[in-house]
């Protein structure tokens, strides 16, 4: 079965009549008003969307807009993490192996030991303001996985260039040298 589908599905089945409503108002540009009004479920306009080729599983940013339009954050979450395991990306721009199962071990550190301080780290990185004032509002109360989100979202920019030296290098400049520690003894306790 095809994970997008499953995705669009599984979206289709978590939409209000009120949110179902919005999106159709939000397509209208694109999608003729005659269409639009035989529509009666998210399946039905997630149909039309995919046949105009309007979205695709490489192709998810209208749906992405039309996800934060009607506030559905926890959608946004889902589709951007369907995007980040690899359903999208191409093998190639993933780092090999080795470095992810060493990305893992450290960000499973980093995520157990930054706390509230995980924004300096991510501005470090390179995250911009807005990506983490999203992460934020995805997941209002729950600082780890804000944590764990954000380094997410740093993996699937840097790619195949993601690497646990720049975390370390990262956790360093801004002072958190005993992350720094904890994640480089990991590394070097069982995980190579």
């Amino acid at each position: 079965m095809d994970p997008f589908l499953s995705l669009l599905h599984s979206f289709s089945l978590s939409l209000s009549d009120n949110e179902l409503s919005s999106l159709k108002f939000l397509c209208r540009g694109k999608i003729g008003k005659r269409k639009l009004e035989s529509v009666r479920s998210g399946g039905e306009l997630f149909s039309i969307l995919l046949e105009q080729q309007l979205i695709a599983s490489d192709k998810v940013s209208f749906l992405e807009e039309l996800l934060e339009n009607i506030k559905r954050e926890d959608l946004v979450s889902q589709l951007k993490q369907f995007v980040e395991e690899g359903e999208v990306n191409a093998p190639d721009d993933q780092p090999d192996v080795h470095e992810k199962r060493l990305l893992k071990a450290a960000i499973e550190v980093i995520c157990e030991n930054v706390g509230r301080e995980w924004k300096m780290l991510m501005r470090k990185l390179g995250i911009s303001e807005v990506k983490m004032d999203r992460i934020v509002a995805a997941n209002p109360f729950n600082l780890q996985e804000q944590v764990v989100q954000s380094l997410r979202e740093w993996q699937k920019w840097k790619g195949k260039d993601a690497k646990v030296t720049d975390l370390i290098k990262a956790l360093r400049g801004c002072n958190m040298n005993l992350v720094a520690d904890r994640v480089e003894q990991k590394l070097n306790t069982g995980t190579t």
